[in-house]
């Protein structure tokens, strides 16, 4: 997509541009996925970059692993604030939980007339087997040294307890969430009783519930603001050699079961 795009002016003005692609997980590896391990180097880069305008992120993620969106939030803003550099996101498939996490770690948030926002809640899922393996005639055999160390075993029947501490941690980290995103978005935010609930909304009514500041695109917005001779400055790793001759591997694999399990969520 910005592959053409590259400075061509000594003077001229730059945006560095940061792709965001993919699940959020830990491990990831900017292929389908991604951690705070793998964007720090790419973030520094952005923000070092001379004659720099803006910063903008070119989001495209259903969401992931919530500490790894603090934490790559939380590098952008300090970047941003160390620099005086101002950061755009540009969400376009979708940017919901996680990925509504990194895109409120900018100071404007434009979207597609089609992309999905919001989805700001916090989700488990899994699979109990229990009964299956007691009908292939398979013991299950698991000793611990405290009681809570085996919570939410699938291969045994769900415990109550074991619900009601897993939707305290999913509480917990809702609440940091919703503190993210009205520290973040501030008083631009609507009052839609449903803002805070997971649920998601498509392009304009977003921005009609203060999710997102207007609809726009990364190139004419980014010219309007800094003008046409503005540079472009794609900021991405090197493929490895596997990776160019398409040999996935298990780690690809990992990172597209989990892009396409998140990715049905928003039906996409």
């Amino acid at each position: 997509m910005f592959s053409g795009l590259k400075a061509k002016l000594k003077g001229t003005q730059t945006v560095a541009v940061v792709p965001m692609n993919g699940a959020i997980m830990s491990g990831g590896r900017l292929g389908r996925a991604f951690d705070d391990a793998a964007m720090a180097p790419l973030i520094e880069e952005a923000f070092r970059l001379p004659r720099l305008a803006a910063v903008a992120l070119a989001i495209n993620c259903p969401g992931g692993s919530p500490a790894q969106s603090s934490m790559i939030g939380a590098r952008i803003r300090r970047l941003s604030e160390e620099k005086q550099v101002p950061v755009a996101a540009f969400c376009a498939d979708v940017a919901a939980s996680g990925g509504y996490w990194l895109a409120c770690a900018a100071d404007e948030i434009f979207v597609d007339q089609t992309s999905i926002m919001g989805s700001i809640g916090v989700i488990a899922a899994g699979f109990g087997f229990h009964e299956a393996i007691e009908k292939l005639g398979i013991e299950r055999r698991v000793h611990t040294a405290g009681e809570s160390k085996s919570m939410w075993d699938p291969f045994k029947p769900e415990d109550e307890k074991d619900v009601e501490r897993l939707m305290h941690l999913q509480g917990v980290i809702h609440q940091r969430f919703i503190a993210w995103v009205k520290d973040r978005r501030g008083a631009r935010l609507g009052d839609d009783p449903d803002l805070f609930t997971g649920a998601v909304w498509v392009g304009q009514e977003a921005v009609d519930r203060g999710l997102a500041d207007a609809t726009g695109h990364l190139v004419p917005v980014m010219r309007g603001r800094h003008g046409d001779d503005v540079a472009f400055r794609v900021i991405g790793r090197r493929r490895s050699i596997w990776e160019r001759l398409g040999a996935p591997g298990v780690q690809h694999m990992l990172e597209e079961s989990t892009l396409q399990s998140l990715n049905a969520r928003f039906g996409l």
